[in-house]
């Protein structure tokens, strides 16, 4: 659908509205227990949220089904001008078929698996009657106390630039009118991620130069892969409230970057600018954030309530209030809306829970896990008879969704035990105890035993902000209990977070992160522990040594006095080492690689540089490395990062073989906020390198 039809059909339709039905259109309502039916045959309303009672992502609640999405639909095209609703549903990571949750997602380096992966959740949402997703969320966390950091791809800009056009294109498809494209939703825009301690809805602070370099670039890749709607961020940014920023909203997202689509408020957040102390009243909230440039009010009513009293009183102009209205109509219509309004009620029997979606799920949640320590092999788990699995996790079904996930059944998923015993060999035998005192009993007479820790979903997720990093109450007490017994003891952590799980680690022989994986959690689980698979996750986002490091991420500043072990002088703790637990990008494989004879094109770049290095899998399994790129500029007019990611790889080698992987440095690459404001590059020397991580690799150097 050309741009030409979008605008020619939206200035039409936009020409016969009153000023009622336009506010309408900017009006997104909530169908609660006292929902007002009339307001949809009368034009009041532009958007149903279908939020039900899981409105901040915990526990389950029916989104409903396209045939209530039909009955609405049915009422609000009994309005004068028949203009269709758009049906908006928190389709996070998964509709009925629920994959890893996104900071896993992550953790696979894996685009095109994210992509595939969104795709099946638009297939899924749209025969339920959702045709709008609330994702992706691209916000960048440096601070894992944040209960949301589950929602993100974790602490990268270029990792999360790469996933934010994945997933926007797998949602959107290649066609928005598709009856299977879900339209995207990039969010939250911006700065989210840097809430003060870690605390959902609190204020930030964010340099310009670290704005632009750090938490823009998902959402500009989100913008340049066509979503088609961004929400506005709760945060109050540098001291103006996200949801009232022209300067974000209208000069940057549709000045700098050509976005055509809508804005979208958060929850009540046009409400919340009085609470935020900008607003005075509902009236003031409401031109604050209309002049800003966001278009639709998620359910807080006062754009539909005052709008039209602010534009009698000359506050507001209709020129303000009809581009509004022409970017939602704009989106309506080249979702296909206004040509095919209703969903297919066949539909659903047919495109819920395909065995290929599950396969699909059960493939992701074996990329997303990171092994991070595997002392003597113990993994995977070969020439044991009796083994002890162990912990709140045993039979788990629901707890393996995460955060975000209401049309997830728990039923669907088959039980953490019972989908090991799938996996297993026949010669094994497994014994499971939820309790701390069974499994203290049975281990004495076990060969080895897996400890399955870690979060409940009810702990990550909106608002579920931690003070302490460290496993829930009771687990690390359990772990220093059966490391007691001498056992080969392997550690599997369930979390929506990084974990502060130092003196967990350091007493167990292996240690296994599985994050929230998804509806076949249990089954990639036991693949990777009993050698079907081989683990291949990468951490897209550092682990600390204790929850006092924080905020601590690998592309940091060096500063004046660097960190340094043998410096007195030197940034630094006296109570525990400078540097991560796990560093952003590691992960271990049940083989091992070696990275040889790095070569450079050029010593110098001159628009392009080709930088390759040496693969080679020097262990007695095949295996899949992610073989990463980083930079670091050494002198500029600001000061930059000690690395920087630049691309990646997943490459899958045989025992013994090699392989030449070979990235493209480009001019491009190498841009940054400078010192005058500007964005580009700056001649100077650069170190390079290939690396399995972001603390380690084959070093080089060039100049641009």
């Amino acid at each position: 659908m050309s741009n030409k039809t979008d605008e020619t059909f939206v200035n039409q339709l936009l020409s016969q509205m009153t000023l009622e039905e336009k506010l309408g259109q900017l009006n997104q309502v909530n169908p609660g227990d006292r929902f007002d039916s009339s307001l949809l045959r009368e034009g009041k309303a532009g958007s149903l949220i279908n939020a039900s009672g899981a409105l901040t992502g915990q526990g389950f609640s029916d989104s409903g089904s396209a045939e209530l999405s039909n009955h609405f639909q049915q009422l609000a095209l009994e309005s004068r001008l028949k203009i269709p609703l758009l049906f908006g549903r928190d389709v996070i990571h998964g509709f009925r078929t629920v994959f890893p949750i996104p900071l896993a997602q992550a953790a696979a380096f894996n685009p095109h698996l994210a992509r595939q992966a969104a795709s099946v959740a638009a297939r899924e949402a749209t025969a339920s009657g959702i045709k709008w997703t609330f994702a992706p969320m691209l916000d960048i966390a440096r601070d894992p106390r944040w209960g949301r950091v589950a929602e993100g791809n974790g602490e990268d800009p270029f990792l999360g630039a790469q996933m934010a056009g994945a997933v926007v294109q797998g949602f959107q498809g290649d066609d928005l009118s598709a009856p299977d494209a879900l339209v995207a939703c990039a969010k939250h825009y911006v700065g989210y991620g840097a809430a003060e301690g870690g605390r959902d809805y609190e204020n930030g602070e964010i340099s310009e130069p670290t704005l632009r370099d750090i938490y823009l670039p998902p959402f500009r890749a989100a913008v340049q892969a066509g979503a088609g709607t961004l929400m506005s961020a709760f945060i109050d940014l540098n001291g103006i409230p996200a949801t009232a920023n022209r300067r974000l909203l209208t000069d940057i997202l549709r000045g700098e970057w050509g976005f055509d689509g809508f804005v979208v408020s958060d929850w009540e957040s046009v409400k919340e600018l009085i609470q935020h102390g900008v607003a005075e009243d509902e009236a003031h909230a409401a031109r604050l954030a209309l002049q800003a440039g966001l278009d639709m009010d998620m359910v807080s009513g006062v754009y539909l309530n005052t709008l039209g009293e602010s534009l009698q009183r000359g506050k507001i102009s209709i020129e303000e209030i009809d581009e509004a209205v022409r970017r939602i109509l704009r989106i309506k219509h080249r979702a296909g809306l206004f040509a095919q309004p209703f969903t297919d009620p066949l539909r659903a029997p047919r495109d819920l829970l395909t065995p290929e979606a599950r396969s699909l799920a059960r493939d992701f949640a074996r990329q997303s896990m990171v092994l991070l320590k595997n002392d003597r092999d113990l993994l995977p788990l070969k020439g044991f008879r009796r083994i002890l699995l162990a912990g709140p996790f045993v039979h788990a079904r629901g707890e393996l969704f995460g955060t975000w996930t209401p049309d997830g059944r728990a039923e669907d998923v088959t039980p953490l035990d019972e989908a090991l015993r799938q996996t297993a060999p026949n010669s094994v035998e497994l014994w499971f105890a939820e309790t701390s005192d069974l499994a203290l009993h049975l281990a004495h007479h076990a060969d080895a035993v897996v400890l399955l820790l870690g979060e409940h979903p009810a702990r990550s997720g909106e608002n579920c902000n931690i003070s302490d990093l460290s496993l829930p109450p009771g687990q690390a007490e359990f772990v220093q209990a059966m490391a007691a017994l001498g056992k080969p003891l392997a550690l599997v952590v369930f979390a929506g977070r990084p974990l502060a799980i130092t003196s967990q680690v350091q007493v167990v022989d292996a240690a296994l992160y599985a994050w929230h994986p998804g509806i076949e959690g249990g089954a990639a689980l036991g693949e990777i522990l009993f050698g079907i698979a081989s683990p291949s996750g990468r951490l897209p986002i550092t682990f600390p040594r204790a929850t006092g490091q924080i905020p601590i991420y690998y592309n940091r500043k060096n500063s004046g006095r660097p960190i340094n072990p043998q410096g007195e002088f030197r940034t630094r703790y006296l109570d525990l080492p400078p540097s991560p637990l796990f560093p952003f990008g590691f992960g271990l494989t049940y083989t091992r690689f070696e990275y040889s004879n790095l070569t450079l094109s050029s010593d110098t770049l001159r628009g392009a540089l080709a930088i390759s290095a040496e693969v080679t899998n020097i262990g007695a399994c095949a295996g899949t490395e992610v073989v990463q790129l980083y930079v670091r500029d050494l002198i500029g007019s600001l000061t930059r990062p000690i690395r920087e990611l630049k691309g990646f790889q997943r490459i899958t080698l045989q025992p013994g073989e090699s392989r030449r992987v070979s990235f493209t440095l480009r001019e491009e690459d190498l841009t940054f906020t400078r010192a005058d404001g500007a964005f580009g590059v700056e001649p100077g020397n650069f170190h390079v390198w290939i690396a399995p991580d972001s603390q380690s690799g084959l070093p080089g150097k060039f100049r641009l």
